[in-house]
């Protein structure tokens, strides 16, 4: 297990810091298991999204790396240093432009840095962390917390192509933005296909010991019962994902008490999440084991581009991605994939 003289602290307390109900809510173990593949999951819905995904066949290739360094950036927006997670957000942009090209379906265009792309991904993962939460966690958060959560939600929005004035302010808010979006939602054969590959957690392990592959089946079972439970009954017949209502009801004092056990021992929660996410160890060790940055001060994203010299997100490299555009739509040819060699320095390594 990591020995906390053994972490690298960070520069700063980025973002939003040990009072944050981010970092209350993002630390506990429900969220990078539970609230992270179900985020993955529900965004499949989006045809443009899943259209992105299918021409990469990345999740099919290589499902652990692609695994290991979304949930890396993730991490990295919500206890990440603000030099760092800078650098990662700029250095996305230029991976997304590669995310281009004709959705089969309408025949429209998609563009993975397109400002409503990103808000629903955005959205997407804040709620089913929060939802996983409040599942599988300790449970509600206040009034003034939820408020606290999504204001912070909206700071972290900063960080993508979109809007951070269109991030719903409280619950009833993101509930009349997933019900805007119901009508763009598709649950084809692509979608469904993705989204069931997604729920298979084992794919994301390492190679198993023989011995331990029947507990890694066990696992990925119980979280992917713990997700589809987390699912509204539309979104789940859209998606054909079937599951019995005693299933729904049983997995979740089940799931509740697995959460609970494991939050009482950070380096446990280190343990298995190098498991899932060896990447992602670095960014959530000092935070699990209290191991204080360099500079003890939270910093906001405007404070940080012109501290780093980056652009905002939608701002950024739009030389590079018109080049990008021109090379799928005008010239017929794949995108470039510097960006993504780029990001194997922030993000890990693509092998």
């Amino acid at each position: 297990m990591t020995a906390k003289h053994a972490v690298t602290p960070h520069e700063d307390y980025g973002f939003f810091g040990p009072d944050s109900v981010t970092w209350r809510v993002w630390s506990y173990p429900t969220s990078l298991t539970v609230g992270f593949q179900r985020s993955v999951v529900v965004e499949e819905l989006d045809p443009a999204l899943v259209a992105a995904v299918d021409a990469t066949k990345a999740i099919r290739d290589r499902p652990r790396t692609r695994y290991d360094r979304t949930l890396r950036y993730f991490a990295l927006v919500a206890f990440g240093d603000s030099r760092t997670t800078s650098k990662a957000a700029d250095v996305l942009v230029k991976v997304h432009s590669k995310a281009i090209g004709i959705e089969p379906g309408s025949g429209a265009p998609y563009d993975a840095n397109d400002p409503h792309s990103q808000l629903w991904i955005h959205l997407t993962a804040w709620h089913s962390i929060l939802y996983a939460y409040e599942k599988y966690g300790p449970g509600k958060l206040s009034t003034a917390d939820e408020e606290r959560y999504w204001a912070e939600c909206a700071l972290a929005a900063e960080l993508q192509t979109c809007d951070p004035a269109d991030v719903p302010r409280d619950r009833e808010g993101v509930r009349r933005y997933f019900e805007q979006m119901r009508p763009q939602l598709v649950g084809s054969e692509v979608a469904r296909s993705t989204m069931d590959h997604l729920l298979h957690a084992e794919v994301m392990l390492p190679p198993m010991p023989l011995v331990l592959r029947p507990a890694a089946w066990v696992v990925s079972r119980f979280l992917r019962a713990a997700t589809i439970a987390s699912m509204p009954r539309w979104m789940r017949e859209m998606s054909g994902l079937h599951q019995w209502r005693s299933t729904d009801v049983l997995i979740t004092p089940v799931m509740r008490i697995a959460f609970t056990l494991a939050n009482l021992h950070p380096r446990l929660k280190l343990a298995l999440l190098k498991q899932l996410s060896p990447a992602t160890v670095p960014v959530v060790a000092p935070i699990l084991l209290r191991v204080p940055p360099s500079q003890p001060a939270v910093v906001t994203p405007a404070q940080a581009r012109e501290r780093y010299g980056y652009a905002r997100p939608a701002e950024a490299h739009l030389e590079w991605r018109a080049k990008q555009q021109a090379r799928v739509f005008d010239q017929h040819t794949a995108p470039s994939d510097d960006g993504l060699v780029e990001s194997e320095a922030i993000l890990g390594s693509m092998a």
